[in-house]
């Protein structure tokens, strides 16, 4: 009786490393055996899974399809055994997450490594999104998603939340102007992004205690975060993106804020995941992570206030001095 386990990690070994001579010295075994063990397997199964020719190796349909399965079943096994042995060290397998764009690349690629030096043994499939995901039917293991969740019975974990800015290139402002006034943006246009065809683009502020959305016109749409950025920074007009991918153009003046008086809506950062009695220790362990990252990013956003409020605060005392030595030395109102 064929043992089905090690057949099946015998495949994925012969797929990952696309040769039977590399399986067979990597797991200890005569190529032979390991030939036989393919016919076996796919005589049981009924189906051919694996197309050889003398220069190549490559999965039939069925195969690709089987293969995928048997990452999950071996995956979950493995850490059912880890966590049976009450260890977290031995967690393994491929993880399948989604993210928005500005998300990924301002937050967690940066800190991925950290993830994998305590967990290397998980293998992190990232793909970008800023949809909701159907979690079970795209075969997701987790997401994160902005905004208000809606009663969708997945669990969820609030991570915090994302600052927004409002921002236009230096040429789109010299064309059109500095709004100043949130009234002032009816003469302007604004990238819409994630907007139905034909509906004008909103822009969230906070005033007092309320949110007041800003309608404003615009002939761009784009559906992608880095599109989103990419049409702000060519002047196609304004735009609220993230304050955490808009920083570096904020910095090197490809980007200038305006409005500062009003502050746009802050967006809600959730992951979400299928609930169940015994979460995944995969989906765990990148959750519990997960949560410290954005921690570290809230801590971090805080002292850039402080401090940037404290610079402000002492360049205004500054000139104020200036100012008023002006008044005593004309000379000097010259010079300052």
């Amino acid at each position: 009786m064929i043992d089905r386990i090690h057949a099946m990690r015998t495949f994925i070994r012969i797929v990952d490393s696309n040769s039977f001579v590399r399986a067979a010295e990597s797991m200890g075994m005569p190529r032979a055996r390991v030939t036989t063990l393919m016919q076996e397997l796919e005589a049981l199964l009924g189906v051919q899974l694996l197309l050889r020719t003398t220069r190549r190796l490559s999965l039939t349909i069925e195969g690709a399809a089987y293969y995928e399965r048997c990452q999950r079943i071996l995956a979950d096994l493995d850490e059912m055994e880890a966590e049976l042995r009450g260890s977290t060290d031995n967690i393994r397998g491929l993880l399948r997450v989604e993210m928005p764009s500005a998300v990924a690349t301002a937050l967690v690629l940066p800190a991925l490594g950290e993830f994998h030096a305590r967990h290397p043994l998980i293998e992190v499939a990232i793909g970008f999104s800023s949809r909701q995901v159907d979690l079970v039917g795209d075969g997701v293991d987790c997401s994160i998603e902005l905004g208000e969740l809606p009663d969708s019975g997945l669990a969820a974990r609030r991570l915090g939340t994302l600052e927004h800015v409002t921002c236009a290139s230096p040429a789109y402002l010299a064309r059109r102007g500095v709004p100043a006034t949130l009234d002032e943006l009816r003469d302007h246009v604004a990238v819409q992004c994630g907007v139905q065809a034909g509906r004008r683009a909103g822009f969230d502020f906070e005033v007092g205690e309320e949110t007041v959305e800003v309608k404003l016109d615009g002939f761009v749409q784009v559906s992608e975060d880095h599109a989103y950025l990419t049409c702000g920074l060519q002047g196609l007009g304004l735009i609220q993106p993230t304050r955490l991918a808009a920083e570096p153009y904020l910095r090197s003046g490809q980007l200038r804020e305006v409005l500062t008086a009003w502050s746009p809506a802050s967006t809600p950062v959730s992951v979400t995941y299928v609930k169940s009695r015994q979460v995944s220790p995969r989906v765990r362990v990148f959750v519990d992570w997960l949560v410290e990252v954005f921690e570290r990013h809230a801590q971090d956003a805080s002292a850039r206030t402080v401090f940037g409020n404290t610079i402000a605060s002492l360049t205004a005392s500054a000139k104020a001095t200036v100012a008023r030595r002006a008044q005593n030395d004309p000379e000097l109102e010259m010079h300052a």
